[in-house]
């Protein structure tokens, strides 16, 4: 159904028309249900929402985002030094806990003292997949040492539709899919994200681009330099991929990025992704 809106500025929206592509994964897939839908990720459980802030990548984080209808959560993978993966963000415990030193030096049972915000135990990854179970999680490899785990781990759970996996590492996302075997939802590495930015044409990009990518999931921009245009969009639906774009917590910048057609947003305030999605008839939760 299409919907026809004026969005901010007077801008003429047509959310009903977005050319959304159908990639075979699931994880992607399921906004095709609904015409014009977005998918909303909550970023670290949505780690600026005031209700919640200063506990990102927590049990409450999550459980926050899902009671407001989110169905699609993002968070990050460590390991610890006996091969526990754990949902924490940063390489060190400094910034969110009140203890100190590389999350890979500790072993789990020592990392239960760490707590975020002075308050909750760093998740593991497999007790948030089985608290979650109708989530999805967008999930970024941090590590080399978390790659072989993450890859039995989706296996032995039988999660293969649930999840995205992506990585700032080239190596470590391409490492990744090779240990995995069975088709998951990915994203493109930095050096493929490059490629579908600056080659000049899109069959030169399907000649080149070999990685199985299902989605390209990018800041808005770097520095001075627009990363998502309405011509990186459409090259991208073109051959089949998704555009996701990160870390938007700005009103304005939503409504941009969506009337450019992007398939998904990530954010920190997931009340206001939420209220402009739901404006918008784009959201895909449970809505008031």
């Amino acid at each position: 159904m299409s919907r026809e809106m004026t969005g901010p500025g007077g801008r003429p929206m047509d959310t009903g028309r977005v050319n959304r592509p159908r990639t075979g994964f699931p994880f992607l897939d399921s906004a095709l249900d609904q015409p014009g839908a977005v998918l909303a990720f909550a970023h670290r459980g949505g780690s600026y929402h005031p209700e919640i802030e200063g506990l990102e990548n927590t049990l409450t984080a999550f459980r926050h985002a899902v009671d407001l209808g989110y169905q699609y959560l993002e968070t990050d993978v460590h390991a610890s030094s006996d091969g526990v993966l754990l949902a924490f963000h940063d390489d060190v415990l400094d910034r969110v806990t009140e203890h100190s030193g590389p999350i890979a030096a500790h072993a789990h049972a020592d990392l239960a003292k760490a707590l975020i915000g002075g308050r909750e135990e760093i998740p593991t990854l497999q007790s948030l997949l089985e608290e979650f179970p109708e989530a999805r999680f967008n999930i970024d490899i941090k590590s080399e040492a978390a790659v072989t785990p993450l890859a039995e781990m989706i296996t032995a759970m039988g999660a293969v539709d649930r999840i995205c996996v992506g990585s700032f590492s080239q190596r470590r996302i391409a490492r990744f899919r090779t240990e995995l075997g069975t088709p998951v939802a990915t994203a493109a590495g930095p050096l493929d994200v490059g490629l579908f930015r600056y080659l000049p044409s899109k069959r030169l990009i399907d000649a080149v681009v070999r990685s199985g990518a299902a989605a390209l999931q990018v800041p808005s921009q770097r520095g001075r330099l627009n990363i998502v245009t309405p011509e990186l969009v459409t090259r991208a639906h073109a051959l089949g991929r998704h555009v996701h774009v990160w870390i938007i917590d700005d009103h304005e910048e939503m409504h941009e990025l969506l009337d450019m057609g992007v398939d998904g947003l990530m954010t920190d305030r997931t009340d206001l992704l939420r209220d402009v999605l739901i404006e918008r008839g784009q959201w895909m939760g449970a809505t008031p």
